[in-house]
């Protein structure tokens, strides 16, 4: 697996991913109208690959394929982190995490889904309040979390 950063040439076959990885993961915790309007079509490409070279941005590559992606921005928040369904349990959010990680110097936080939330606790991030986002009149519950960085531990 290669690591390396984002370029605009990736943004479809992202979207793509995270569409398809919302619908086949996340289905076992969210309503189909619930992952409809989390991860709905069609995909505004130019808002996506706009967002994604404002923060540090990765993808993780196997035989030439996206099998994941993720996204910090300056203050610490990290955005998106998805890896392809078909590639679950294979390491590769761990990989795409520490390198997230370790790009931003304090706290990181992140609004994680249900299906996300136990492996941001396995990294040690804690549930700081759980929220009901509104959607196009749907609510998708998500829990705001926060991980103080090793970097931050050390200063105090």
């Amino acid at each position: 697996m290669i690591i390396r950063e984002y370029q605009p040439s990736d943004c479809e076959e992202i979207t793509e991913l995270f569409y398809n990885t919302v619908h086949t993961v996340n289905a076992k915790d969210d309503t189909e109208e619930q992952l409809n309007v989390w991860a709905a079509r069609p995909i505004d490409l130019e808002k996506w690959n706009r967002s994604l070279q404002q923060h540090y941005s990765i993808v993780a590559i196997e035989n030439g394929v996206i099998v994941g992606f993720g996204d910090i921005d300056k203050t610490g928040y990290l955005d998106r982190l998805f890896v392809h369904a078909n590639h679950q349990g294979e390491g590769i959010a761990t990989a795409i995490c520490d390198q997230l990680e370790h790009a931003i110097r304090g706290n990181i936080t992140l609004q994680a889904s249900i299906t996300a939330r136990p492996f941001f606790e396995k990294r040690g991030y804690q549930v700081i309040k759980e929220q009901q986002v509104e959607r196009q009149g749907f609510f998708l519950k998500n829990f705001v979390m926060k991980k103080v960085s090793v970097k931050e531990k050390d200063v105090k």
